[in-house]
């Protein structure tokens, strides 16, 4: 199996990206099965203890206080409140459950104590943990490691020649910054981006550059299709496709061979063959759930996804999966 490469130019990446699509799948699909269980799929749970009222101006967002939706700024959650969900989420099925906040930056306080206590209660259930909670510092991320923090999310969202467009409470480098932090704690990166956002299609492969050309891969890298939110500057976006997704997909599978592809948000748009594509693209990650963040990102009903699995034949991937089979990867090469 080829070493994971970190020397992509963007003609490479333009290369592969354009390849006819059934050409494109198929390589990518080479390539997934190589490296995971192409019939497992893990299937994730979004939380969110802390919705609304973030200062920031990401213009998707129906949580930006600076936008009016029909969200609004709610009261954190408790963590009682917090383990029931996810002890729920993982009842379903879900093997991993993300806590997310609408916070520009974690805070030294009685709320980000609260988070830790969130993440060794769900971490003894047997589920990993993905936090996005905003900027960290490096005293934060190891707090965050020391409760059993798995992952952390913390999404670039577009190229940096787009990104100024989309935000300005905040640069690029203060994302990359907290990449980084997350990185030296000995926490997995979590991060991608979101496509339908106006972006050209350079924009999208500048993204995919940045990820696979890091020191190292995000373990994880979830593709989000814009969910146009009523009262945000983005309300009028026209959706992208089903086949752009798969293209988008299919590249970062092809640059990230060892990454889980996520498909994250705008799932709801997508058809059951569309989806099946994407799985054979090498996606190897849902969100469970009838919504994400807010009841304005929608998601398919859960009974939809349990006969979507059925009818393709996919099963659950199990928690800490990857750790698993490099153990037993590992012991196998110890063999005679």
């Amino acid at each position: 199996m080829p070493a994971d490469r970190h020397d992509w130019t963007i003609e490479q990446i333009q290369e592969i990206h354009d390849l006819p699509l059934l050409d494109l799948i198929f390589k990518a699909g080479t390539i997934h099965r190589e490296n995971h269980n192409p019939s497992e799929v893990q299937m994730c749970h979004l939380i969110s203890f802390k919705t609304g009222g973030c200062p920031e101006d990401c213009k998707y967002c129906a949580q930006s206080s600076r936008y009016q939706t029909e969200v609004d700024a709610q009261p954190m959650l408790s963590v009682e409140e917090v383990l029931d969900r996810a002890k729920k989420a993982i009842a379903q099925g879900s093997t991993r459950v993300c806590l997310g906040a609408a916070w520009r930056e974690a805070r030294d306080n009685p709320q980000f104590e609260r988070v830790l206590e969130m993440i060794k209660g769900i971490t003894k259930m047997g589920a990993e943990v993905c936090c996005t909670l905003g900027m960290l510092n490096a005293g934060q991320a190891k707090k965050l490691a020391d409760a059993g923090l798995y992952a952390y999310n913390h999404n670039l969202d577009t190229s940096r020649e787009f990104y100024e467009t989309i935000i300005t409470t905040r640069t690029y480098d203060d994302r990359l910054k907290t990449l980084d932090v997350v990185e030296n704690a000995a926490i997995s990166v979590c991060c991608g981006g979101i496509i339908g956002l106006g972006e050209t299609t350079q924009d999208r492969l500048n993204l995919l550059l940045t990820l696979a050309n890091r020191p190292k891969h995000p373990e994880s890298v979830p593709i989000n299709l814009l969910s146009a939110v009523k009262g945000t500057p983005l309300e009028n976006q026209t959706p992208v496709s089903g086949w752009e997704a798969m293209r988008m997909i299919a590249t970062a599978r092809i640059l990230m061979p060892k990454s889980m592809v996520r498909l994250s948000a705008g799932r709801v748009n997508l058809s059951f063959e569309q989806q099946a594509l994407c799985f054979l693209a090498g996606a190897n990650s849902i969100f469970m759930g009838e919504k994400l963040l807010t009841i304005a990102a929608r998601n398919p009903q859960p009974d939809a996804d349990s006969a979507m699995f059925q009818l393709l034949g996919l099963k659950p991937r199990p928690a800490f999966a990857r750790e698993e089979r490099t153990t037993l990867s590992a012991s196998s090469a110890a063999c005679p």
